[in-house]
């Protein structure tokens, strides 16, 4: 627990959250916690899971991530800490709150008086405080624990009320990459390229601490519960841009203090942009993002008239996109999926993906999206793409990669963050404004997050999935055993007769 400060290399290379910023700006604005090298850091994972594989039933497990721990031990399972099981059936969604009151007063009275706690190693009591550095969640849970609407017209918690969604005929877009590219960048004044606007707008600042509180002075807290069996409408008169609430964690004393307070989750961004790229190039029906209303989206934009519908008698005709797969293209992909190997706990049997007689891919997990975006998708798409098409691909699956590094430096995160807006870009040159939903958009914060909260792996919902798949194994284990032991003992009994 004295590994961050004593046996740690205080070098340039990020390899723990304690060599982040969020991490030092703490220890600067609070130096008599940081004193004491025993002290916790705490991360607050939280997530729904269907037990049993019953899709009508969430369960919502609180986890605590002591931070103090070395890389080796610190994401292992057996150091995670349940501190909270919040029941089903349905998610709590906003109403989290309430069930998060007894964790929260908890972590008030660890920060404010501490606990009184025997150090095996020094052999001595000593009064260690804890605190929370901050949150993991995938971004439907990034809502309910911040307070920050992300869906509608302000998604993006990062740009808040500086979101500028574009509406669609296919749904909402946000075509806003150009906003990180420099001032006289030729690409801000290319606007048939684009979205057929010209871009003079800066990239927006987050919100610190500080205005968010401001923000919450300025609405009345939503009431929490149901009425009448029914969820409570929220008035949208009540709110401020996309507020829902004011988050309970700002009852910590410290909390508005924090650089970072709720993370992007990776490997759930990685997700969805996955399943954009391989819905759309291959077309998959309910999975592609090139659809009828996306192509009418290009007409209505006046772009793209290579794309545009065609009227053909009494049918509607759709041009054959760059980035649309033939059938031969299209086998290859899933014949290297069925053929695929790889080590024991690399990735799962993806094999199992590859459906409709070798022709459609579909049902991968995250983690295999994962190992796809990083690693196998400049080998599947190769030869089979154009340039225009290729490069950005790769420009990402680039990005993702070097991103979850296990060791990353300063000077690579900043090449990051300058490189993905101008592969975002080009991305936005050849796919259809639907392609750019609220999770393509976040991609552009992740490095910025990364230089602020450290190496990515500390901060995504893997490890924590993880281990609910780990003790719900063993809750069905203990269970199953103690009805079969129930079983074979009373069978005389008649103890299961109604």
């Amino acid at each position: 627990m004295r590994w961050h400060k004593d046996e740690r290399d205080n070098d340039e290379i990020m390899r723990h959250p304690a060599d982040s910023k969020a991490w030092k700006s703490f220890d600067e604005e609070y130096s008599s916690f940081a004193d004491e090298a025993r002290n916790v850091r705490l991360g607050l994972a939280c997530d729904g899971f269907q037990p049993f594989d019953n899709s009508q039933h969430s369960i919502w497990p609180v986890v605590l991530i002591p931070y103090n721990l070395p890389p080796w031990i610190c994401m292992k399972p057996h150091s995670f800490m349940l501190s909270l099981l919040i029941p089903g059936p349905t998610s709590p969604g906003l109403n989290i709150d309430v069930y998060l009151q007894p964790l929260i007063e908890e972590l008030k009275e660890l920060w404010e008086d501490g606990v009184e706690t025997y150090d095996a190693y020094a052999k001595q009591n000593f009064n260690m405080r804890a605190m929370l550095l901050w949150t993991i969640n995938d971004f439907p849970a990034y809502a309910d624990l911040s307070g920050w609407s992300t869906k509608g017209e302000f998604a993006c918690p990062s740009f808040h009320k500086d979101t500028m969604r574009t509406s669609l005929k296919s749904k909402g877009g946000y075509l806003d990459n150009r906003r990180w590219l420099p001032l006289d960048h030729k690409w801000r004044n290319d606007a048939k390229s684009f979205n057929n606007k010209k871009e003079r707008r800066q990239a927006p600042v987050p919100l610190t601490g500080d205005e968010v509180l401001d923000c919450h002075n300025r609405f009345e807290q939503k009431k929490f519960g149901k009425v009448a069996g029914q969820k409570r409408k929220w008035d949208a008169s009540n709110s401020l841009y996309g507020w829902r609430k004011k988050s309970i964690f700002f009852q910590l004393p410290y909390w508005r203090k924090l650089l970072i307070r709720h993370n992007l989750d990776v490997m759930h961004i990685e997700k969805n942009v996955s399943d954009n790229i391989l819905g759309t190039l291959m077309n998959i029906k309910g999975k592609t993002k090139d659809t009828v209303k996306a192509r009418i989206d290009l007409v209505k934009m006046g772009i793209r008239k290579e794309l545009h519908p065609v009227l053909d008698g009494d049918k509607v005709r759709i041009p054959v996109a760059s980035y649309t797969l033939n059938s031969a293209a299209k086998s290859a992909i899933c014949d290297m999926f069925a053929a695929i190997k790889s080590p024991d706990g690399y990735l799962s049997n993806i094999s199992r993906c590859v459906k409709d007689n070798g022709n459609k891919i579909s049902c991968m997990k995250s983690h295999d999206h994962h190992i796809f975006i990083e690693q196998l998708l400049p080998l599947a798409t190769r030869g089979l793409l154009p340039k225009n098409v290729y490069e950005p691909l790769v420009e990402l699956s680039f990005f993702f990669r070097n991103l979850c590094s296990k060791n990353i430096t300063m000077k690579e995160l900043d090449e990051l963050e300058q490189q993905i807006p101008y592969t975002l870009c080009k991305l936005e040159m050849v796919f259809p404004p639907a392609f750019f939903d609220v999770m393509v958009h976040l991609v552009v914060h992740l490095a910025a997050e990364a230089k602020i909260g450290g190496p990515v792996r500390y901060r995504w919902m893997y490890p924590i999935e993880r281990y609910v798949m780990y003790t719900n194994k063993i809750y069905k284990f203990s269970l199953y055993s103690f009805l079969y032991l129930i079983l074979i003992s009373n069978h005389d009994v008649g103890i299961f007769e109604p």
